[in-house]
């Protein structure tokens, strides 16, 4: 399979398709919660940056959910379900951008504290989740999709604690905003990843069945 590791991949050794099975419910749940945690804290903090990253956990959930389900299905339908999550995570990407926009229009005035505090939290969730995805980094666009999300959640909840330090030391919105457009781009980055990498793999797919024909 495209992107197989030449030892084996995690999905296709022993037992590999029920321990992911049991890593996307945890982080099924975990990231569940995390939404409902940073929507809260983003509305009391007027923080563009942390609003997107609750969004974010809300998508992720849903992505998770999907991928479960893909778990049973076989490899061409995978693949197509990792495309349509690739582009989704391409149109949150722009929504970010969008709704950065709408909030320097505004003028909304975030509150460094709850920021950092909530994006520490988030953190400590997303380097959990990842740890847990890491060894199934190498396996079918379904799964890539997945680490990609863990890996870009981390790297966006650092960025938001950076945010709020900015914001607590110039007093003005523009270090949330700054923050945001760099989720917004890590979104776009990693839908258009997920989406090559799985029409990559349906082509193929397709290719290995005209020769099955043939023969």
């Amino acid at each position: 399979m495209t992107n197989c590791c030449e030892s084996g991949c995690a999905s296709l050794q022993p037992g590999g398709a029920g321990r992911f099975r049991r890593v996307l419910w945890i982080a099924l749940v975990a990231n569940a919660v995390m939404f409902f945690v940073e929507a809260g804290a983003s509305w009391t903090a007027q923080s563009t940056a942390l609003l997107a990253d609750a969004v974010d956990f809300l998508g992720d959930a849903a992505n998770y959910g999907v991928s479960l389900l893909a778990l049973a299905a076989g490899a061409v339908w995978r693949s197509r379900v990792a495309l349509a999550k690739g582009w989704t995570m391409a149109a949150y990407g722009l929504a970010v951008l969008l709704v950065a926009g709408w909030n320097v229009w505004r003028g909304a005035s975030p509150e460094p504290m709850t920021m950092a505090l909530v994006a520490f939290l988030a953190l400590v969730v997303n380097v959990t989740v990842a740890g847990l995805l890491y060894a199934f980094r190498e396996g079918d666009a379904n799964m890539r999709s997945v680490w990609l999300c863990s890996r870009n959640d981390a790297i966006g909840n650092v960025a938001v604690m950076l945010a709020a330090a900015g914001v607590f030391g110039t007093g003005t919105l523009w270090p949330d905003v700054a923050v945001a457009l760099v989720l917004g781009v890590l979104g776009l980055s990693a839908g258009r990843s997920v989406i090559v990498h799985a029409r990559d793999e349906l082509k193929h797919g397709s290719l290995s069945r005209v020769e099955a024909d043939a023969f």
